[in-house]
């Protein structure tokens, strides 16, 4: 049951839930850069959480189905068309053999995920379907679709159908400042007392280098750092370090200017300091914001981090539940 790409969007790819285990290796673990949505829009069409769907930015593509689907759009609000015909987002419909879909302008957010019934089926690479376009693996021959690819569909389960829905208040979209909660890191001594109020007092924007890698903030005041002895191994900047490893959602600022979150695709490892990590409960997020969004870094705790990836758990379940038949 393939689907022709008719045209691709601005950037389109196939993503699931990611290849963990390979990071040490300097394979990042990749996949949807908005799980909860991406887990929404499998669970409206009846796939797996898991199963690969397609992670489209800023700008929908238009597909061709060559036999009847069910599927779902979550994410950021990309009002999805069937045949020039508007369908909802956050809710399965069905796309029947020979119609198109695709897609009005956007209205928020930034990423959508298009899930269809049986899942994307791509070949696996190390346990899974995402693609990882700076290392051309997994996807369809790891790269963003293309105008002409035909992508292949799984089987579909007996219990899909069209109809179902994630309520309102379920839905997560940035707020407006967007507010990032982050845990204060390793080298957070690195800077002076004022600079460590400043990156929490200050109001950034996401710049527009703002993609699977990382995204970069700016506006804010530069970082000034406590004075020290090059340590071997380390950059003359004071913003260099040794080589470290950098976790997801680390906070990279090389030269105290310009923050860097380290997203889905980010290097394993580098020589810029962290001044903290994006908590996980707020890393989906970040795929949703758009260049020149407001944003606000939030100074929190562990035991804070923690509660919220156990509210996020929950909110997971709250979805599960109300798209039950």
């Amino acid at each position: 049951m393939p689907v022709k790409v008719i045209s691709p969007g601005l950037a389109t790819s196939v993503q699931d839930l990611g290849r963990p285990g390979y990071y040490h290796l300097g394979i990042p673990i990749s996949g949807g850069m908005d799980r909860l949505a991406l887990r929404s829009a499998n669970l409206l069409v009846g796939n797996a959480e898991g199963a690969a769907a397609l992670e489209t930015v800023f700008l929908g593509p238009e597909l061709e189905f060559t036999e009847d689907a069910i599927v779902a759009v979550a994410g950021a609000e990309l009002p999805p068309l069937v045949d020039g015909e508007p369908r909802e987002t956050w809710a399965s419909f069905k796309v029947k053999a020979g119609q198109r879909l695709s897609f009005n302008y956007l209205e928020a957010g930034a990423r959508a995920y298009i899930a269809v019934s049986g899942g994307i089926d791509v070949p696996p690479a190390l346990g899974s379907r995402s693609t990882y376009a700076l290392g051309a693996l997994g996807g369809l021959e790891g790269r963003n679709l293309q105008v002409g690819d035909v992508v292949a569909l799984g089987e579909s389960g007996n219990s899909v159908r069209e109809g179902r829905s994630v309520p309102g208040h379920l839905r997560r979209l940035p707020g407006t400042p967007a507010e990032l909660r982050a845990i204060p890191g390793l080298y957070w001594h690195r800077i002076t007392e004022e600079s460590k109020a400043s990156f929490f007092d200050d109001t950034w924007k996401v710049a527009s280098e703002a993609d699977r890698i990382g995204y970069r903030f700016q506006k804010g005041r530069s970082l000034n750092f406590n004075e020290r002895t090059q340590p071997f191994g380390a950059g003359s900047d004071p913003s260099n370090i040794v080589d470290s490893c950098y976790p997801y959602g680390s906070i990279q600022v090389p030269g105290g200017t310009e923050p860097i979150v380290l997203h889905r695709d980010a290097v394993s490892g580098g020589g810029y300091f962290m001044v903290g990590t994006v908590i996980s409960a707020d890393m989906d997020l970040i795929g949703q914001l758009q260049p020149n969004m407001d944003t606000k870094f939030v100074e929190v705790d562990l035991e804070t981090a923690l509660a919220a990836r156990r509210e996020r758990r929950n909110h997971l379940e709250r979805i599960r539940e109300s798209v039950k038949e």
